[in-house]
């Protein structure tokens, strides 16, 4: 028998490549932080003798969810300032309160905040975008889970740079000091056509080119944003991308409410990658992502929950449900995401924007073991036919038992393990002494 690290046994599984099977009885034998095999629960135990077992009769195996857009610090800030529109909301709102509060330490209490309500609601790796991303990168180092990290650019000031070279030198400091890390890697992330100009954007293009990363940036967010940029330039603010020679597989295009059809076939044509944020469109009255428009043209889609200050969660498997329901609703068709594709999007669509799908995304052999576990035997999903139905259309975060990568765990029966959850319940609590609503 060979020997393992780590044998799970769960009652169900889903793989998601192939994306509809569902096994069951199935066995993952992981060892080194890979997944060595996927085989029947008597074979394996037959072949492995593991260091650890992890027996799960009653739920369900899955890959880690992918959060292919978030902000993740600014869950200090959930609840601040609710039921605005963007600009209002980030104007009068958020970014005075960022001014007054954001440090190295809001990032770090932040950060650690977000990365323990992800882990106990089954996400296991998340694409960021905020200030300080050093930091946010030796928390998620610290806390053993998986993350891109955005390497922020804007035109004006803040607490992590003074100007746009500035962001862009910094951000390549924090590339470099990650370079090789298993678990992290980083993206640029320009905030948003509004916020960076042409010649930051061009610098972008010719770094993340020389440095082989992506870029991640929010695009045509509201209908507002599109009429600003005509107004100001004749111009919509994709064009202008296209223009910079932005678009390309390795860019992320955040949001996208307000596309035309010629714009869906050009994202097809550059082959981006588009990161869908339902619920915080929906709070904050934003648009609806055409997602069946963009399926069907080609175009790989995400799932991302946003920031807790404009979602309010960070809830992959409630962002999941909605962006199934939302795209039927948009699109006047039952079918126009079923559960099976909801569920690629929050995971291996996640895994492909962000450029790691040979690595996570997916139960295959090979791949890291970033993987959780959901208990189905709750009377919000039973009775039991359709697993995947049941995971995307009813499972809640409070079912997600268990999570780990690369073979580690994160939490086991709903308990933290690389995080001290007191003590970062009571470091927010704290900050709420801080921060009042401006």
């Amino acid at each position: 028998m060979q020997s393992i690290d780590l044998l799970v046994h769960p009652r169900h599984l889903l793989p998601v490549e192939p994306g509809h099977v569902v096994l069951e009885q199935a066995s993952m034998a992981i060892d080194g932080g890979r997944i060595l095999a996927i085989l029947p629960r008597s074979e394996a135990m037959a072949a492995y003798q593991p260091r650890e077992t992890l027996e799960l009769p009653d739920h369900v195996v899955l890959p880690g969810l992918v959060n292919a857009h978030t902000h993740a610090a600014m869950s200090l800030l959930r609840g601040l300032a609710d039921d605005l529109p963007l600009m209002d909301w980030l104007n009068h709102h958020i970014w005075p309160a960022e001014a007054a509060h954001v440090s190295p330490a809001f990032c770090a209490d932040g950060v650690d905040l977000a990365m323990a309500e992800m882990i106990k609601s089954g996400t296991t790796c998340f694409n960021d975008m905020y200030f300080h991303p050093d930091i946010t990168a030796q928390r998620v180092d610290a806390a053993g889970m998986a993350a891109v990290v955005g390497l922020i650019v804007l035109d004006f000031p803040t607490s992590w740079a003074k100007d746009a070279d500035d962001y862009i030198h910094k951000g390549r400091e924090v590339h470099d000091s990650l370079h090789g890390h298993p678990r992290i890697s980083t993206i640029f992330a320009p905030h948003a056509p509004y916020t960076v100009s042409d010649a930051p954007l061009r610098k972008l293009r010719i770094f993340a080119n020389e440095l082989g990363i992506g870029v991640h940036m929010h695009v045509h967010e509201t209908a507002a944003e599109v009429t600003m940029a005509v107004d100001a330039s004749g111009q919509r603010p994709w064009a202008r991308l296209r223009d910079l020679d932005m678009l390309g597989p390795d860019f992320i295009a955040v949001h996208m409410t307000q596309l035309t059809d010629e714009e869906i076939t050009q994202a097809a044509e550059h082959k981006i990658s588009v990161a869908h944020c339902p619920e915080s469109n929906l709070k904050l009255a934003s648009g609806f992502c055409p997602v069946a428009k963009l399926k069907a043209a080609g175009v790989n889609v995400a799932i991302g929950t946003d920031g807790a200050a404009s979602n309010n969660d960070l809830d992959m498997l409630g962002e999941m449900r909605t962006a199934a329901l939302l795209a039927k609703a948009v699109a006047h068709d039952a079918m126009a995401l079923s559960a099976t594709e909801a569920l690629h999007a929050a995971t291996l669509g996640g895994a492909t924007a962000l450029g790691l799908q040979r690595d996570i995304g997916s139960l295959v052999p090979g791949k890291r073991a970033d993987f959780i576990a959901i208990n189905l035997n709750d009377v919000s999903t039973q009775p039991l036919y359709n697993v995947i139905s049941q995971v995307v259309y009813a499972a809640s975060r409070e079912q997600v038992t268990h999570s780990y990568v690369a073979g580690q765990a994160l939490m086991r029966n709903r308990v933290l393990t690389t995080l001290d959850e007191p003590a970062i319940l009571a470091r927010a609590a704290e900050w709420r002494q801080r921060i009042r609503p401006v």
